[in-house]
């Protein structure tokens, strides 16, 4: 890593780190490398410690995603489903776990300056240290002023590109634990995968 790539992760380390909570609009689009088509959604991500964080999607269709300590829900309200799976917050790569204020990127990734001539902050590409079978890299776009991710970048193994842009992030405005909760209407199926099957 150059001094000036170093600083730059320390610093953004250090304002997840000192983050309670936050609340963002986003823009995510998903590039299909093999049907090469993008799709683009919307809406907005409200993130709490320890390890809440919520995903509400506007468009094109509206669904709700909450990460709760060890388990994911997800609420489609269309097909008026909610599923709950685990998830094992410990497998969780450092390139999500620093928006939690943990894991060290540096331990995870080699870090080096990218060129790009769009982004309103500097490019940090981080290629894995170790075979990753989850993506092949990852890209941020990190605001050299505040050290904040304007927007993520997780490459797929087979091409395929996610790209989450964060619009007017708020950092520490007092966000509840009731805003993880999830009361779908009556009605609503519920898939619990968490719950052990009967022989």
């Amino acid at each position: 890593m150059t001094p000036e790539v170093k600083t730059l992760v320390e610093r953004m380390q250090a304002f997840y780190e000192k983050t309670n909570d936050f609340k963002s609009g986003f823009k995510q689009d998903y590039k299909y490398k093999t049907f090469r088509r993008t799709q683009s959604s919307t809406g907005t991500v409200t993130y709490k410690k320890p390890g809440l964080m919520r995903w509400e999607y506007a468009n094109p269709s509206p669904r709700t995603f909450v990460l709760a300590g060890s388990k994911v829900y997800a609420y489609d309200p269309a097909a008026q489903t909610l599923s709950v799976a685990a998830v094992d917050t410990n497998q969780l790569s450092a390139s999500v776990t620093f928006l939690f204020g943990q894991g060290k990127l540096a331990d995870e990734f080699a870090i080096s300056k990218g060129d790009c001539k769009d982004c309103k902050g500097t490019l940090l590409v981080l290629d894995p240290l170790k075979t990753e079978p989850r993506f092949r890299q990852v890209r941020l776009e990190v605001d050299p002023t505040s050290a904040q991710v304007l927007k993520s970048t997780v490459v797929d193994p087979d091409g395929s590109e996610n790209t989450i842009a964060f619009v007017d992030l708020k950092t520490n405005v007092g966000i509840s634990a009731d805003s993880f909760k999830l009361n779908p209407p009556e009605g609503t199926r519920v898939d619990d995968f968490t719950k052990a099957k009967a022989p």
